[in-house]
């Protein structure tokens, strides 16, 4: 799954950006979930301008990046909200999506980030693999 390392880690304020996403959803997911949820739909109304399709991808991935540093746990989770934040902190907006990854055998849990027009961000895509999300923040 290391399809993630030819994407462009992005701009030196993403990767800023990003490093406090990450950080601040690590704090996040410690508290109880009502309060991660209310501060990822915060976020969510603080990023005004749209976001393309390559700097999503460079975001999630300077995320993904920044998150191979920390020492403890650092999963779909947490990346996925740390994009959501880092996007927020750049003025920009992406979707925190929760649910489920299904194929043929595994069912695991899973969260990710989304563009509205354009769907996961930055996640890995192999065939028979389908999404079903349970929660949009």
């Amino acid at each position: 799954m290391e399809a993630y390392s030819t994407v462009r880690t992005g701009t030196r304020r993403e990767r800023a950006a990003a490093a406090a996403g990450l950080a601040l959803a690590l704090v996040l997911l410690r508290l109880p979930f009502r309060h991660t949820v209310r501060a990822a739909r915060l976020a969510r109304r603080a990023g005004q301008r749209p976001l393309d399709t390559a700097r999503a991808e460079a975001l999630v991935a300077a995320v993904r990046h920044t998150a191979r540093l920390w020492p403890g746990r650092a999963a779909c989770m947490e990346t996925s909200l740390g994009a959501v934040l880092a996007a927020a902190l750049l003025g920009r907006r992406l979707t925190w999506c929760l649910g489920a990854r299904f194929a043929p055998p595994p069912v695991e849990y899973h969260a990710w980030a989304e563009l509205p027009d354009h769907g996961p961000v930055g996640e890995y895509t192999a065939d028979g693999w389908h999404r079903h999300t349970a929660m949009k923040v």
